[in-house]
């Protein structure tokens, strides 16, 4: 290792608690601001493919976290009414034989606390709850944070994991609002004992239909019932994530859905129905200066339709650690992160906007077209989960 660094992280969510991890067991002093009172998110569901998994085994989580996860064994992209599978991307021991890691479907509290807790053994002290950050001065002697409550906290570089309203990403390139990309998403979880048994295997089902499609999959050791609804609808106004919103809405905007679609909307708790608009952010030409650095939504917000927005967020985590271990000059270990980064990540999240066309057709025959042209099988086996962010290479171009 290099020489050891006092590193400030703002933002608690899967990225800052990933990153803070992997620098702890690297030897570094790390202090976590959580603008929040406590640690968690309304309860949803995330999919972590080997591209992930490879760096949660590296931190020593992933036993705990395949533990209460579920280990799906394919992807089903089915038509919205009649159940037709159109294409299917192979899961389970095909992906951990390919790929050297398993995918695991994981509800985010569980991957949350499970990471809290692994920060927590390696610094019990680092985590700083009910920490809003106003700004940060940057000069050659470090970094200082100003919170909203007077505190101020000092260290060698600052990692900005704050979100897509990212205070980081305000400061470094002005306040600019987030895109609504005029797509909403419900999010519901259904408890198992509330629907018929045996309702799906372990499986993840893309249900895709005119304008909207709706994917569906267990979490929490097969307990809940995920389900992501994700709808056009350019004349939503509210923001946030935890906006609830009427099951009565829910119903009718996936009338016409098949038959699991609608037992699953009744099986909701229909006062627990939430739907947030969608937004991105323009690519950035840059992420890093000297001594700050962006990661995860702070500096690529995507659209959850390759299911690899937490993964990003968890890959930045291990290459920006192996980028501060093996460059000792900071802002030179910054720039090889952001280089190594920047790209995949962009194509990452230009294709999942190409995917909210492709999952929104109008007739069966455009989608059979459509996955005949483009098999995300394949695709995604060539570059997306054959990547490994423990042994990507690091280097600095020249500007």
């Amino acid at each position: 290792m290099t020489t050891r660094k006092k590193i400030l992280i703002a933002g608690g969510g899967i990225g800052g608690l990933t990153a803070a991890g992997l620098l702890l067991q690297s030897g570094h002093e790390v202090e976590v601001f959580e603008q929040a009172p406590e640690l968690g998110e309304v309860g949803a569901g995330i999919q972590v493919s080997a591209n992930a998994t490879h760096v949660l085994r590296h931190l020593g989580v992933l036993e705990a976290l395949a533990s209460i996860s579920v280990r799906p064994l394919r992807t089903e992209f089915r038509l919205h009414d009649t159940a037709e599978v159109v294409s299917e991307i192979l899961l389970g021991d095909s992906h951990e034989d390919r790929f050297g890691a398993p995918y695991l479907q994981v509800y985010r509290p569980d991957i949350l606390r499970i990471l809290e807790l692994r920060v927590r053994e390696l610094s019990p002290s680092s985590i700083h709850l009910g920490k809003a950050l106003i700004r940060y001065e940057e000069d050659v002697q470090g970094i200082t944070l100003h919170f909203t409550d007077g505190s101020t906290a000092h260290g060698d570089v600052l990692i900005g994991a704050d979100g897509i309203k990212s205070a980081v990403r305000a400061q470094m390139h002005g306040n600019e609002p987030a895109n609504f990309t005029g797509n909403v998403a419900w999010r519901v979880m259904v408890p198992v004992d509330k629907l018929p048994p045996n309702f799906q295997p372990p499986i993840f089902v893309n249900w895709m239909g005119p304008d909207k499609h709706m994917v569906v999959y267990w979490v929490n050791g097969g307990k809940l019932l995920n389900f992501v609804g994700c709808v056009e609808k350019p004349e939503w106004t509210q923001e946030g994530w935890a906006i609830k919103a009427p099951w009565d809405d829910l119903k009718a905007d996936f009338a016409g859905f098949h038959p699991d679609v609608q037992t699953m909307i009744d099986a909701a708790d229909r006062d627990s129905c939430y739907c947030w608009a969608l937004n991105n952010r323009p690519r950035l030409n840059y992420w890093s200066t000297e001594r700050v650095t962006l990661l995860g939504d702070s500096a690529h917000p995507t659209l959850p339709y390759m299911a690899q927005g937490a993964v990003m967020a968890i890959e930045d985590a291990a290459v920006l650690m192996r980028a501060i271990d093996e460059f000792d000059d900071l802002a030179t270990a910054l720039k090889a992160y952001e280089q190594a980064r920047i790209d995949r990540t962009a194509r990452i999240v230009n294709e999942s906007t190409e995917h909210a066309r492709l999952f929104h057709f109008q007739t069966h025959q455009e989608f059979r077209e459509a996955f005949a042209r483009k098999d995300p099988s394949k695709d995604r086996a060539l570059w997306l989960y054959n990547y490994d962010p423990l042994s990507t290479p690091l280097a600095v171009e020249p500007a």
